[in-house]
């Protein structure tokens, strides 16, 4: 019996020790997970960080570990007042795509807390907001709003936060207002502007147009002018050969003598229409005509 229960109390300790060798072996296994980076510290000091998704081992009850995200991070910035080039004062709201781009840098100095990552981001993407729009007049702002003024933004503050280990993929301004006390000036300036434009657009169209109407005038004159030209030769070239028709068919005396009877018939034809008298004198062409020639 006592030998018995010696063997138990042996069955026991070796379970309770297998258990804690399991313990120990799995506190030396750690996952790092898609869009994740985790640091190894060895009595506080980083040894090694893992960047590739999958199983890894580190030494059991002597390292540490911590998971920090490598996904892209949306921040809305609250909004800030800037000043413009010509001391005009607006109003921003934006918002920043970040992400962690260097994990080492990124714990040395902000110790992987997003809090403070983002105190900072704030403070750096309000600088370069307000370096931007500070080189700028209230109208080359709004002129430049959007992927312009993104840019410049964006390329600053991501300049001034590489050494956290941090990259700004975008520092976006979704909204550029004016104090209330300024919009209705603006507005009536714009307005005016736009006015401005569009009778300066209706002015040229005007003259255009003028200039259109004018040069076809022009050309109907022209072409009305070489037409009458055309025409007035055209009729006396006819004329020409009428006459020259006529000298060929009455080239003698006897056929003149004939063209002129015929033409004296249809001159007295023309002067009997209607119910009318005619008195000749004897000597009239019309009167030899008719009653033959008294000489």
């Amino acid at each position: 019996m006592e030998e018995k229960k010696k063997v138990n109390i042996k069955s026991i300790i070796i379970l309770v020790l297998a258990i804690v060798l399991i313990g120990v072996l799995g506190s030396g296994l750690y996952v790092v997970h898609l869009n994740e980076y985790v640091t190894v510290r060895r009595f506080g000091k980083i040894i090694n960080i893992a960047t590739e998704p999958g199983m890894h081992f580190k030494m059991p009850l002597i390292d540490d570990t911590q998971s920090i995200s490598a996904k892209t991070i949306i921040f809305d910035i609250p909004q800030s007042d800037v000043i413009t080039k010509d001391k005009k004062s607006m109003i921003t709201d934006t918002y920043v795509l970040w992400k962690v781009s260097d994990p080492l840098k990124y714990v040395q100095t902000l110790n992987a807390l997003s809090a403070r990552a983002e105190e900072r981001i704030e403070a750096s993407v309000y600088n370069a907001t307000k370096n931007a729009i500070s080189s700028m007049t209230q109208d080359e702002v709004i002129e430049a709003r959007g992927e312009h003024l993104t840019s410049l933004i964006t390329r600053e503050s991501d300049s001034d936060m590489s050494g956290y280990g941090i990259t700004i993929v975008q520092a976006q301004i979704k909204a550029l207002d004016l104090p209330d006390d300024n919009k209705q000036a603006v507005y009536e300036r714009m307005i005016s502007e736009r006015n401005n434009i569009a009778a300066s657009y209706k002015a040229e169209g005007d003259a255009e147009a003028q200039k259109i109407h004018n040069g076809t005038d022009k050309q109907v004159a022209i072409l009305k002018a070489q037409a009458q030209k055309k025409a007035a030769v055209l009729e006396a070239e006819g004329e020409s050969a009428y006459m020259a028709t006529l000298s060929q068919a009455y080239d003698t005396e006897e056929k003149a003598d004939f063209y002129n009877y015929i033409r004296g018939l249809d001159a007295l034809k023309a002067s009997l229409v209607g119910d009318k008298t005619i008195v000749l004198d004897k000597n009239s062409e019309l009167a030899r005509i008719l009653i033959g020639d008294f000489n």
